[in-house]
């Protein structure tokens, strides 16, 4: 019977039920109270662009909702298994089912059962549901919640160096030939670095070589002047389309496939990316972590009720749940600055706190 993890069709069901309402319950609050303070912040800057009103608030938290929930669906596993195992000790289901002969893995089998199911689904939710919302958030907030393009490959606020000149843009959308730059700024260096002339336009598209302007405005650093140009004046005739397919990457926007490419392609052309790769292994890493969170919480559900140790051992379960995610933004911080390689800085915490809550278990538990 000690390694039969479910023993008891009955119990594992009523584990796993009991648990999966308590996540959805947590979740549910955070993500209401969040979603209400982080609209207090923003209405006012959604408000002021020209035009929007309650259907733009409701827009903003369509696409903000997706982002909270999959950052704040580990922290519900947690308090969930928190809440569920002090509920079930403090009314002696954890004493009868130990005098039953079960163990404490057998009583956490379900709710890691549970936790691996809420990883998949959170994995498969990041990827088709969280890129999408993130990538037409930043878009949106590029232009300061005014109109935006809704092609799919938008990016926001790229960069392209052109000799000592920097071609800038608040939004890219298009592919190859088709490409568009919207909201742009183009600085002309002179040879000490200093910006000699700063054009500003409405949008550019690829003239073959360079990029041709529209609704554009010259403002002489020299002189102080500022002049009208002409549509069709072509600047920054050294950004090809091999550049700007090396534009800025979001890794949050871009999907596993597509941040995969990305990658390659940055590879292929010299340029650093472990900061990308970890977050590649990072988006495999993260939903997975709610498969830690029964283990690390476990430590609430066991010990004598009316021994005065529960709220100790409650804090306790808290206290390594958000150590891991303490210790797991620290080593995706390290790989940035390369610190870390980025497999490890990726899994390194997974599988730290995972041998912790183990040694935790056993140790009191077993």
């Amino acid at each position: 019977m000690l390694f039969d993890f479910f023993p008891s069709r009955q119990l594992t069901w009523y584990l796993a039920k009991t648990f999966a309402v308590r996540i959805i319950a947590v979740l549910g609050m955070l993500v209401l109270v969040l979603m209400m303070l982080d609209l207090l912040g923003e209405t006012g800057d959604i408000l002021a662009a020209p035009g929007n009103g309650e259907p733009e608030l409701l827009r903003y938290a369509s696409l903000r909702l997706p982002q909270l929930i999959a950052r704040f669906l580990p922290y519900s596993v947690l308090l969930a298994t928190i809440i569920t195992l002090a509920a079930m000790n403090a009314n002696s289901e954890v004493v009868a089912m130990k005098a039953a002969g079960l163990s404490a893995h057998q009583i956490l089998a379900p709710l890691l059962l549970t936790a691996l199911i809420v990883s998949v689904g959170s994995f498969a939710f990041n990827e088709r549901v969280v890129t999408r919302s993130t990538m037409t958030l930043k878009a949106w907030q590029a232009v300061d919640y005014g109109p935006i393009t809704r092609e799919p490959d938008a990016r926001t606020n790229v960069y392209f160096n052109d000799g000592n000149d920097v071609l800038m843009a608040s939004v890219m959308s298009g592919q190859g030939a088709n490409s568009v730059l919207t909201g742009v700024s183009y600085y002309e260096r002179d040879d000490a670095g200093m910006i000699a002339r700063q054009i500003r336009a409405d949008r550019a598209t690829f003239a073959n070589p360079g990029w041709a302007l529209e609704g554009a405005r010259v403002f002489s650093v020299a002189s102080a002047t500022e002049k009208d140009l002409p549509d069709g004046t072509v600047v920054a005739p050294g950004v090809t389309l091999a550049q700007t397919e090396l534009r800025r990457i979001d890794p949050d926007s871009e999907p596993l496939p597509q941040l995969s490419s990305s990658i390659d392609a940055l590879k292929s052309a010299g340029r650093r990316t472990a900061e990308l790769e970890a977050k590649w292994w990072h988006k495999i890493s993260g939903p997975l972590s709610a498969v830690l969170m029964p283990l690390l919480g476990a430590v609430a559900g066991f010990g004598l009720a009316r021994s005065g140790q529960l709220l100790a051992r409650a804090v306790l379960g808290m206290a390594l749940g958000f150590a891991y995610f303490v210790v797991d933004n620290a080593a995706l911080a390290m790989a940035s600055f390369g610190g870390y390689p980025p497999l490890l800085a990726a899994w390194a915490p997974f599988f730290l706190f995972l041998f912790v809550g183990e040694t935790v278990l056993v140790r009191t538990e077993e």
